[in-house]
């Protein structure tokens, strides 16, 4: 069984710095609005909660050929 790490730290109102083993990243927004989150490691996602047991998320990673 791998050992795993995972720290967040609430930064301001609506802004948490995430911290894990490998990268680390900051998450924009709180509530029942979308929330952005942008790692070290170039990662891009948004998400929200939707009605019910529903949710959306989308990714994008970063183009390392330019």
């Amino acid at each position: 069984m791998p050992i795993t790490f995972r720290k967040s730290f609430r930064v301001l109102p609506g802004v948490r710095l995430n911290i894990n083993r490998l990268s680390w990243s900051i998450t924009l927004g709180a509530g029942p609005g979308p929330r952005h989150t942008i790692s070290s490691t170039g990662r891009r996602t948004t998400s929200m909660d939707l009605p019910g047991p529903f949710g959306f998320r989308t990714t994008r990673r970063r183009n390392r050929d330019q």
